[in-house]
Parts: structure tokens; sequence; C-alpha cells
């Protein structure tokens, strides 16, 4: 699919979508009692091995300067990636797959909030409104009578990858996804690797698989949101993306026997619905931009 259009980019995100929970799903099967450090080492590697080659490649006959422009900013991104990669196996060890995805979903609504404060973003009504009704869907789901690490971590992951996801808007422009994707696997190494033998596991052989897998699964889902937000408005397409915690559903009960309750949906709808009526909103918006645009050009061509 070529995401050139509407169609094709929302069938592209949502063919990504599933890809992330498949990662997710290869990350629960190590188990609960899993060395959390070492498979976020493996991932990062495996990340960088299957990169390299095809960036490399890519940028054989290239300017050298593109590889090594915005390295600060990469090393950052790369050190909170291991940060991610920590929170999200914690996460997926205790909490259950439709659960822990319902949480991370309310990523955005942190990007919404942190835009706000960092980048002096406009906040408006219905943004506030979206959060407080995301954070009262957390507690919906979760309902926390009394607080676990799985929790915490899950709830911590949504706001790393919120914070990482805003990092991308300081990345250098002429610099393509996958190679600053490299980059940032390359940079996660060194702390990874220094976690991994600080926890002092035995390696378990069974990682190599599960580890491999769950990276192949994040970089299609990388090189689907390359594809599906290149040619289209992404407030057209990136509530296609919210079709990862119906996949979440099925296969948390397919694989794992997870049987969502009543309070898992309600939640999930108070942190989603927001959101999808925020993007429907900058749809609206666009057609009355075009629309005025269409009209200028009219008036001024007559």
């Amino acid at each position: 699919m070529s995401g050139r259009t509407v169609a094709s980019a929302i069938f592209v995100l949502v063919l990504g979508s599933f890809f992330a929970t498949l990662c997710d799903v290869f990350i629960k099967l190590a188990g609960p009692d899993v060395a959390v450090f070492q498979l976020t080492f493996l991932r990062a590697a495996f990340m960088f091995l299957i990169l390299f080659p095809i960036v490399y490649i890519r940028h054989l006959y290239r300017p050298q300067s593109v590889v090594f422009v915005g390295l600060k900013l990469h090393f950052l991104r790369g050190n909170m990636w291991v940060l991610a990669g920590v929170l999200l196996t914690l996460s997926l060890s205790e909490l259950s797959l439709a659960t822990a995805n319902s949480v991370f979903y309310t990523a955005p609504i942190f990007i919404m909030l942190f835009g706000a404060f960092f980048y002096k973003e406009r906040l408006s009504f219905e943004v506030v409104v979206s959060a407080v009704l995301g954070f009262i869907g957390i507690l919906v789901i979760l309902r926390p009578t009394e607080i676990s690490s799985g929790m915490i971590s899950a709830v911590l992951f949504a706001i790393v990858l919120a914070t990482n996801s805003l990092l991308i808007k300081k990345l250098p422009q002429n610099q393509g996804m996958l190679c600053g994707l490299c980059i940032t696997q390359f940079f996660a190494l060194p702390m990874a690797a220094g976690l991994a033998i600080w926890e002092g596991e035995a390696f378990q052989v069974d990682l190599l698989l599960y580890s491999a897998l769950s990276s192949v699964c994040s970089i299609l889902y990388a090189v689907s949101c390359l594809i599906g937000y290149r040619y289209i408005a992404s407030s057209k397409v990136t509530s296609a993306e919210y079709s990862g915690l119906i996949f979440a559903f099925l296969i948390g009960w397919l694989i794992f026997g997870e049987v969502p309750d009543l309070g898992l949906f309600i939640g999930a709808l108070f942190v989603i619905l927001p959101l999808l009526y925020l993007g429907h909103q900058d749809v609206r918006r666009l057609r009355k931009e075009e629309s005025l645009s269409n009209t200028r050009a009219n008036l001024g061509a007559g």
C-alpha cells in the first residue's frame, strides 16, 4: 500500500497497530519472571542489527553529515527508550494485555499537555476535558484499591512515550525516520548493556526469540507510521491507530485467556472517545481551511 490515499494510509496504520500489539505479545510471552534488563538490551541490539544494514545501504551515496546531526538528541532519546523498554516489560509482566494497552493509549493526552507546557501550544477547553476524562479512564481501568508496580509502570511508560514523541519535533528534518531510529538504538546499547550486567541474571536463550520477534514488530510499526503519515494529514488517519486496543482485547483473550470486564471497556471508552473527538475536530478544521482556500483561489481567478 502506498499510503497516498486516506483509505490506504488507514489500512497501513491498522496493520502497524497490529504489529505494535504483537510486539507487546512477544514481550509478555517472555513470562512474569523475565530478566527485564537483559530483554531490554537484546531488543535494542536486535533493532540496531536489523536497521544498520538498511540505513547503511540507503545512505551509502548520500552526504555523511546527514547521519551525524542531532546526536545529542538521539543520545537522550536512546536512553529514554531504555527506560521505556524497562517500564513496558514490567507493566506487561503484571497487567493483562488489554489493561496495559488501555493505559498506554493515554500517551496522546500527555503529549497534548506536555506540548502546551514545553512548546507553548494552545490548550483548548476540549483538550482539558479530554485529559480529565482520560485520567478518569485510567482510574476505571486500574481500579487501584492498592498501588502495584505494574500500574505505576504502565502510567510511567505512557509519560515517557509521550516525552520521547515530543522530542521527535526537534529531530533533523533531512534525516530519515529509520536512520534516526537506528542511531537512537545505537545510543541505547551502552545503558541497556550496563543494566543487564548489573542485573546479573544468567543468560536466557529463549529471550533471543522473543526479543528478535518483538524488535521486528517494532520496526514494522515504525515503517507503517512512516508510510501512513507521509502523504496524508495525521488528523485524518491517526484514529486508525486505536485499532491496536481491539487487537489487544482479542489477542489477550485468544492467547492469554484474559477476559476483559465491563470496567475495562468503560475505562477504554473514557480514554479513546475524547481523542477520537479531537481528531474529528481537526479534520473539520482542515476541511474548512481547504474550503476557504479554494474559495479565495476561485475569487482571485475570477
